[in-house]
């Protein structure tokens, strides 16, 4: 039987940056995906065939898309919103805003709530989440609507329910059963070669999960061979109850309740000693930053310069602030600075966390190359308006990424070969001004419920 010939897509006449472990910086080529995956990459010359669609991408800079490695859709009905107290502790925050607010999402709540930032997500060249859920009056079924809006957008989500004990025995059940169910519809074969929906096991925090609830997830996330996601050490609260509560801290309990390892996703990590930075090393465990949260939230800014000196391997999240990926590594490197009041610390540090660090948390669930315009690797390419005033090298890249490209828009957005956005215009076959009619129409009703 002859095999159906894939469509082929030839961007050429931008710079290819392919990020990496040996990134370069390629002028005069031209880039060829064939259906889902990226098929070659050479000298423009080389490319003389005849391909279903070009796009020139002169003036321009053909990037792998961004990855978002901690993200929560569902606070989208939080904008706008002015019915929460003012909090004075990071305490104050979840009661007096999040948890009055996942209690009251429906479960077509949690679709719109996903559908707006995945859309956005488009507009600023971001083509995978790692996302972390909480709809506590309406768990079963929460991440299936949630992936049938990543499905609709064309994106890549890694997806999770926020196991916890907050709001009783039968909510943390159905938080465990949401998350087995969804893992398990992900690790079903398929003839699908570019799955664009992961999972992990999702769970709150420490000061929210019994020893009974956290043992459940530590078996089931053993026996489905998954990594957790979980906040850890965000305040210093959550310190201070699990040294009350359970006689160690955070990173310790986790240790021991045997949920680290290089699959799980330590959320934040601002408040960790110097022993659980070695325990976050020894089991390869990946860490996720989120500045522009932690300063919001003012719980203080994650010490990243020490967990990368420690061998730790620190990502970027945004932990819902944006889906802007450029401006929250803007915000990092500043508050590292800030942070050991020296001008001189954490450029590559920091700087390297988007680009590299959240290619290879990403690769950990896709196994797609994510992150790396390479031959054979996931197609997701954005093209990124950019007149280099001065030179761009590879050695240079990282100062350009901070202060030009990051100011700069992104025209074209594609994931698995698919393009999603071209000329800054959305090529989805979703309404998106009917989308936001109905989002303001369920979120009225929401903040009537708040």
């Amino acid at each position: 039987m002859k095999a159906k010939k894939l469509p082929t897509l030839l961007i050429k006449n931008g710079t290819i940056i392919t990020l990496g472990p040996k990134n370069r910086v390629l002028e005069k080529h031209a880039l060829l995906i064939e259906g889902s995956r990226i098929r070659k990459i050479a000298p423009q010359a080389a490319f003389r065939g005849r391909y279903d669609k070009v796009i020139d991408a002169t003036g321009q800079l053909v990037m792998p898309g961004f990855i978002n490695a901690h993200m929560h859709f569902y606070s989208t009905f939080a904008r706008g919103l002015g019915k929460a107290k003012p909090a004075r502790d990071f305490t104050g925050v979840l009661e007096n805003l999040w948890w009055r607010l996942d209690k009251k999402l429906t479960l077509e709540d949690s679709y719109y709530s996903a559908l707006v930032p995945l859309i956005d997500g488009i507009r600023k060249g971001t083509t995978t989440f790692i996302d972390h859920h909480a709809s506590p009056g309406a768990v079963r079924g929460s991440l299936g609507m949630i992936a049938k809006a990543v499905r609709e957008t064309g994106l890549r989500a890694s997806l999770c329910y926020e196991v916890s004990d907050r709001d009783g025995e039968k909510v943390a059940r159905e938080g465990i059963d949401e998350n087995i169910e969804f893992i398990q519809s992900t690790q079903v074969a398929t003839d699908d070669t570019d799955p664009k929906l992961r999972a992990l096991f999702g769970v709150h925090a420490s000061f929210t999960v019994s020893e009974d609830t956290l043992a459940r997830v530590a078996q089931a996330a053993h026996d489905l061979r998954t990594g957790v996601h979980v906040h850890t050490a965000e305040a210093a609260s959550d310190q201070e109850h699990c040294l009350k509560t359970h006689g160690v801290r955070v990173v310790e309990r986790f240790k021991r309740a045997g949920i680290l390892g290089p699959d799980t996703i330590c959320a934040h990590c601002v408040h960790v000693d110097d022993h659980e930075l070695d325990l976050l090393a020894e089991t390869g465990t990946q860490v996720v930053h989120n500045p522009q949260s932690n300063m919001n939230n003012a719980v203080g800014i994650a010490d990243v310069l020490k967990m990368t000196a420690r061998g730790i391997r620190v990502g970027l999240g945004t932990d819902a602030m944006t889906v802007n990926m450029l401006e929250e590594l803007r915000s990092a490197l500043w508050a590292q600075k800030h942070r050991y009041g020296d001008p001189s610390v954490g450029f590559v540090e920091m700087l390297s966390t988007l680009p590299f660090n959240n290619a290879a948390i990403a690769d950990r669930y896709w196994k797609l190359g994510l992150g790396e315009l390479k031959e054979g690797h996931a197609a997701d390419v954005i093209l990124v308006d950019y007149h280099s005033p001065t030179p761009l090298s590879a050695d240079n890249f990282l100062g350009h990424l901070c202060f030009g490209i990051a100011e700069s828009q992104v025209d074209t957005t594609i994931a698995g070969g698919r393009v999603l956005m071209q000329g800054k215009k959305l090529k989805l076959r979703l309404d998106e001004e009917r989308i936001a009619a109905r989002s303001r129409e369920l979120s009225a009703k929401f903040w009537l419920r708040f």
